[in-house]
């Protein structure tokens, strides 16, 4: 029987998700003011920025497994305690290495959130109603990203740098009163905790984002991440109660979907990275002004997002995301053979549109390959597998953006306005570092539809209609 709260529960979830999206998108425009009025050097900048993502994306699996265990809504809420309580200590920090540790303590309460937001959907929603409850979903996440460099251009104009913090406070409240009030409990029966799962995967990674980001052929790290992520695969395939269950990977749909998601977050990963810095250096935009200005693709994606859960009732997921796929990287090919806002703005609307198209499809495609009671953890391994492909496509594709930079600059110029447009800008080198940033940007758009051709070929060629899953137990509801 459907939970005639069912569409409230979407409303909690969303605003769950809503205050994590936002948060992650506000603080890239906090930087400057970090800087000034907190005294934090690039390091600790740096540092405030990767101790969320670190803790983040090294606890998904484990918190999406407690909450199969313990109580979906119990860690949504107890993450959001987490989340909103760090938020407020951030806001009363005084010195760098003490904000630091209070996103380290977001990324604990982001890493419960997250997974339990995807699992509370598909265990609420019936597959007939899903596809349009993870539009809704995916489209908030989308408008999240995009008003969030909006909102916090506001506050930081206004106010002073810890109003970016503050602002997760009452959303965050409000969340947990809503779900406490709302939200019914699930959870599996006799799932257990694999603390040595736990372990290795936290280990591994850690210490595989912590390659990533950081960009640097650390042998002893990547070492110590193929061990661990090693070791936990052979451990996990002996388990009679696995915390991954791997098998999940041998249902077509689930690992077509998992690996096209890594590959469209890749390609769609830095956009913002690439263009808030095109936005506000090439075109001269202030922050309220650069939020805005993205808020076009944020608006086709939600459209289209409703569009695509309609056609899902008549079209193939292989044919949506496909498409969808194929339509982000023609709005990349816009963006890379275009300059000024015009040309932004079509290739981010086409964007937006195969997004919205593809993203709901993808998501169906893999949470309806994912047996009820592992819903958490099938849910975390879908925000790992985001996690890990945003983070790929910063560093790497971060990487060509600066490399291009750097050899479209002239020679003699200094060594800082060289290697970074906000210095060049400074020293009144705009002329150049504009036409080197551009340059940058081209080659960065050409990435991306690359990136996009292959996730929408991986998609086509893997991707079948959906068979129903068997399960082995059915989650049980308490209100």
């Amino acid at each position: 029987m459907r939970d005639p709260r069912r569409w409230w529960i979407l409303l909690v979830l969303c605003l769950a998700l809503l205050v994590l999206v936002v948060d992650n998108t506000v603080l890239n425009l906090a930087i400057p003011s970090l800087n000034q009025e907190l005294g934090a050097t690039p390091s600790d900048i740096q540092w405030i920025i990767d101790a969320y993502v670190l803790v983040y994306a090294g606890l998904l699996l484990t918190s999406g497994s407690l909450s199969d265990r313990y109580g979906r809504r119990r860690l949504l809420i107890i993450g959001l305690v987490f989340f909103g309580g760090a938020s407020l200590l951030a806001v009363l920090v005084s010195e760098p290495w003490q904000l630091i540790a209070a996103r380290a303590l977001m990324g604990v309460g982001g890493s419960l959130v997250m997974p339990s937001t995807l699992s509370i959907l598909l265990t609420v929603f019936d597959e007939e109603e899903r596809r349009k409850a993870m539009a809704a979903w995916s489209a908030v996440a989308l408008v999240g990203l995009v008003s969030g460099p909006t909102l916090g251009g506001f506050l930081l104009q206004h106010y002073w740098w810890g109003s970016v913090f503050l602002l997760n406070v009452p959303i965050a409240a409000v969340a947990v009163v809503a779900a406490v009030t709302l939200m019914p409990e699930s959870r599996s029966e006799g799932r257990r905790i694999d603390p040595v799962g736990v372990v290795l995967s936290i280990v591994g990674l850690t210490a595989a984002v912590y390659v990533i980001i950081e960009r640097e052929w650390n042998i002893p790290v990547i070492a110590v991440a193929v061990l661990a992520l090693a070791a936990f695969v052979v451990w996990e395939r002996r388990q009679t109660q696995p915390m991954l269950p791997l098998h999940l990977f041998a249902d077509r749909n689930f690992s077509g979907a998992s690996f096209s998601i890594l590959l469209m977050s890749f390609g769609a990963g830095a956009v913002m990275l690439m263009l808030t810095q095109y936005l506000q250096y090439v075109l001269g935009y202030n922050e309220i002004q650069a939020g805005l200005a993205l808020l076009p693709y944020a608006v086709a994606a939600a459209v289209f997002n409703g569009v695509g859960a309609g056609l899902g009732r008549r079209v193939s997921n292989r044919v949506l995301v496909g498409a969808g796929l194929l339509l982000m990287a023609g709005g990349f090919v816009v963006m890379a053979l275009t300059a000024g806002y015009a040309g932004l703005l079509a290739g981010l609307v086409v964007m937006g549109v195969g997004g919205g198209l593809a993203g709901p499809s993808a998501y169906a495609s893999l949470m309806n390959a994912i047996p009820v009671e592992h819903a958490g953890v099938g849910s975390a391994l879908n925000d790992t597998v985001q996690q890990v492909g945003v983070a790929l496509s910063i560093a790497i594709l971060g990487s060509v953006l600066a490399g291009r930079y750097t050899a479209g600059m002239p020679a003699g110029l200094p060594a800082a306005a060289r290697e970074s447009v906000g210095a060049a800008h400074l020293m009144g080198l705009a002329a150049p570092a504009d036409a080197a940033f551009t340059s940058a940007m081209h080659l960065g758009s050409w990435v991306g539809a690359g990136f996009c051709v292959a996730a929408a070929l991986l998609a086509v060629s893997v991707l079948r209609p959906a068979r129903p899953t068997a399960t082995t137990s059915e989650p049980v509801y308490t209100s």
